[in-house]
């Protein structure tokens, strides 16, 4: 809450520190609730409807936590115990309040036949339990990165569909906050097994965009193969460069021992054509994974090694180049785009310029495009644009209320390009809980010169603005060739 958590709210405050706990606000009211508000019914003969009306809402909550802490007039016992039995939990409660916050307890009350109510539940359910009790009675709850799955498993149990939204809520907005053995795959496993297809796909579309740091964290080697060839078989992963990725790869495989044909299928996800030869020929003789599970990827290899070899223009006549092995991922190297940092994006229209390789082939190794990228935070979209005046000068495009746009082209035309498009990707960085992670990915491609929806919804006036990094806007450009396949020769 904006004015931090009112007195008397927390039984055990001195338990909750600052750098531990994050405090998630759901009231009933909606609202921070004052000790006491007046409200003024300003019809001038005050029978505007409603008249004046004072408030106690804050004091309404506290009492009710108090009922909860002291069990006075309790009428139902919740004994809470694990599978194994080891550990009990026991919790004076109210059944009117229960059955207000939950249609499931609602049902329970209405069949039990004894003020004792057993509920069997997990233990990291169990651990927490009381904290999705209280906040039956109080409308707020604390929880901690590793509470949120079994506090979401709770409200979802007992269908108190507000927590459920918010504790999404939460963790769809913490996924990029640094935890010491990570949490985000563990997110989407659970994601996966209670149906929330909202958090499922956050916690995907978070691990693509920012995939350097899952690789890195303490959770890959742990992930399941279901997630890992999720991963794998995605062209937007966001990584340095393919050679990041298979040494994940390996690393995973390693380390989980998996059977055959899992294995077999994760190596066949790699794009091999999208490393350099010298690259290559190193994993088929250092690589102990790839030379145990060569012969299922042998024919990947002479594929990439054709690639790299031959003209992609020959290449096309006689393979399908726009497959998932000649397609480039969205990789960081400097050799497919650059980043670009823009301080003060609201005040004037700023120019970069870079060079991208012109293909991954090895054939396009020495070739290189130069790009010329504008941003503007005031641009009218090109069907808007004005048209040249009787003098023959255009009129200033750039306007007020405009919105933000980037253009990105070729600084010149060349033979060169025949045969290969460019898909242009801007991504957009942003600061969460102190750590700068993807938070947009903006696509078009080579017939178009912009994107219409690029930053659509910013507001780069603010200085607080969720896009903006110490105020300055973070973006990062990069560029993919595809190949075009031409008309296929029979033999």
């Amino acid at each position: 809450m904006g004015g931090g958590s009112p007195s008397g709210l927390w039984s055990n405050k001195q338990d909750f520190q600052p750098e531990d706990w994050f405090y998630t606000t759901f009231w009933f009211y909606g609202g921070s609730f004052p000790n006491c508000s007046l409200k003024v019914d300003t019809s001038q003969d005050g029978s505007g409807g409603g008249g004046d009306t004072i408030s106690h809402s804050l004091t309404v909550v506290q009492r009710l936590e108090a009922l909860l802490l002291q069990g006075n007039g309790s009428d139902v016992s919740l004994r809470v115990e694990t599978p194994s039995a080891d550990e009990v939990k026991v919790i004076q409660a109210h059944s009117l309040v229960l059955s207000l916050q939950s249609p499931v307890f609602e049902e329970i009350m209405l069949r039990r036949n004894g003020s004792t109510l057993v509920l069997k539940e997990s233990s990291d359910c169990a651990a927490v339990f009381d904290k999705f009790i209280r906040y039956l009675y109080c409308g707020e709850i604390s929880l901690r990165l590793d509470q949120a799955p079994p506090l979401h498993k709770l409200a979802a149990k007992y269908q108190v569909l507000g927590l459920q939204q918010g504790i999404t809520q939460y963790m769809t907005q913490n996924l990029g906050r640094d935890s010491s053995s990570g949490h985000v795959a563990g997110w989407y496993e659970y994601a996966l097994q209670a149906g929330d297809a909202t958090l499922r796909d956050s916690c995907l579309q978070f691990m693509a965009w920012n995939l350097s740091s899952v690789l890195q964290s303490g959770e890959w080697p742990t992930i399941s193969s279901q997630l890992l060839m999720s991963l794998l078989q995605r062209s937007d992963l966001i990584l340095q460069s393919e050679m990041e990725l298979f040494a994940a790869l390996e690393a995973w495989i390693i380390q989980n021992e998996p059977d055959g044909l899992t294995a077999e299928n994760a190596l066949r996800a790699v794009r091999y054509a999208m490393m350099p030869p010298r690259e290559l020929f190193r994993l088929q003789t250092h690589s102990t994974v790839l030379v145990r599970y060569q012969e299922s990827v042998r024919d990947l290899l002479y594929m990439s090694y054709q690639f790299h070899s031959a003209s992609p223009m020959h290449m096309a006549k006689y393979f399908d180049v726009n497959c998932s092995l000649f397609m480039p991922r969205n990789y960081l190297s400097p050799l497919w785009g650059s980043p670009w940092i823009i301080s003060n994006p609201a005040r004037d229209d700023r120019s970069t310029s870079f060079q991208t390789q012109l293909g991954p082939s090895g054939h396009d190794s020495s070739k290189r495009v130069t790009w010329n990228a504008m941003f503007s935070p005031r641009w009218l979209p090109i069907g808007m644009r004005p048209m040249y005046t009787e003098a023959g000068a255009m009129q200033p495009t750039r306007v007020d209320g405009g919105r933000p746009r980037i253009i990105i082209t070729p600084a010149t035309s060349s033979a060169d390009f025949a045969g290969v498009n460019f898909q242009k990707t801007v991504l957009v960085m942003a600061q969460q809980q102190g750590k700068v992670v993807v938070k947009h990915v903006y696509n078009f491609h080579q017939s178009t010169e912009e994107t219409g929806d690029f930053l659509a919804e910013a507001d780069l006036y603010r200085r607080m603005s969720e896009y903006l990094i110490d105020s300055s806007l973070f973006l990062h450009i990069v560029v993919k060739p595809l190949y075009q396949t031409l008309i296929t020769i029979k033999n």
